[in-house]
């Protein structure tokens, strides 16, 4: 994973003035989109999009201190007019194309990135692979900001929302693993952009052609293998953590991949107050 992400970096920089095909890269890689933007995000803390804008608005800037017409280069770097690359460019260095032919500056450079592998041996991940049947994620659902580090206040909201009845009804449902109330976040931008929308779930899995309430939001999940991770701690601290480290460490060093699916997590045991938990997040892996 570590080398195929060094080589989109090189191909990123011989592609700056084209159109870039991740896809296709990806592919050339052995890989999936999903997978390397995903694990791209994570590593570089950054959605490769924005890793894009910046190279590219980086490498414009010298074109820009020289005389050539401000459309001709904006149409180089991929905008159709001087104002999207204005707006593109001022996000990166905080000043106008103008502004710098003027004065020369002030401009803020991305370096071009490089990934290591750093092997410290200081995360012990208690993990195992679970090949699961066809089943269904079943609850209260609702559109949430994505939130990296902390409580997500929208969450926390929906669920203090819904009346005791409704958790009690969700854990009668639940026949099947992961068990218990689950925490789901599915339709996750495949850039994991902080303040990105996500379906979040307030729910249980049920087997496949378990009948349930109508009212009840449901998301079905195909058969296949997931990944799962134990963690026990402050909570949400440990927990992101484990996401954390599931891309700087145990990816690159296993055979698997992300999919596309809902990721999950199970609270096994908590806390009266929360500030502690014992937690699974399962994640959909194939094999890479």
């Amino acid at each position: 994973m570590i080398a195929a992400l060094n080589r989109l970096v090189e191909i990123i920089e011989r592609q700056l003035t084209d159109e870039i095909d991740i896809a296709g890269i990806a592919s050339g890689l052995g890989t999936t989109e999903y997978h390397l933007r995903r694990m791209f995000s994570s590593l570089a803390g950054m959605p490769l999009s924005e890793y894009v804008r910046r190279r590219r608005m980086a490498v414009a800037a010298a074109d820009v201190l020289g005389d050539e017409d401000l459309l001709g280069i904006a149409v180089r770097y991929g905008y159709g007019s001087t104002e999207a690359f204005n707006r593109a460019f001022r996000a990166v260095h905080g000043v106008s194309p103008g502004d710098v032919r003027r004065n020369g500056g002030p401009l803020r450079t991305q370096p071009q990135l490089r990934f290591r592998l750093t092997v410290e041996g200081n995360t012990t991940m208690d993990t195992r692979i679970t090949d699961r049947p066809a089943f269904a994620l079943v609850g209260y659902a609702t559109r949430v900001p994505l939130i990296h580090q902390g409580v997500n206040p929208h969450i926390q909201e929906h669920i203090t929302g819904l009346p005791a009845s409704a958790h009690a009804r969700l854990k009668e449902a639940s026949n099947t693993e992961p068990a218990g109330l689950l925490q789901v976040s599915a339709d996750v931008d495949p850039d994991y952009t902080d303040g990105s929308e996500l379906t979040y779930l307030h729910g249980v899995a049920v087997a496949e052609g378990t009948e349930v309430p109508d009212e009840l939001d449901r998301i079905d999940v195909p058969a296949g293998a997931w990944a799962v991770f134990r963690t026990e701690g402050p909570y949400p601290e440990a927990l992101q953590s484990t996401y954390a480290a599931t891309a700087a460490d145990w990816f690159p060093s296993n055979p698997w991949r992300l999919r596309p699916g809902p990721s999950v997590v199970a609270i096994l045991d908590r806390s009266d107050d929360f500030s502690t938990a014992t937690t699974e997040l399962w994640l959909p892996v194939e094999r890479a």
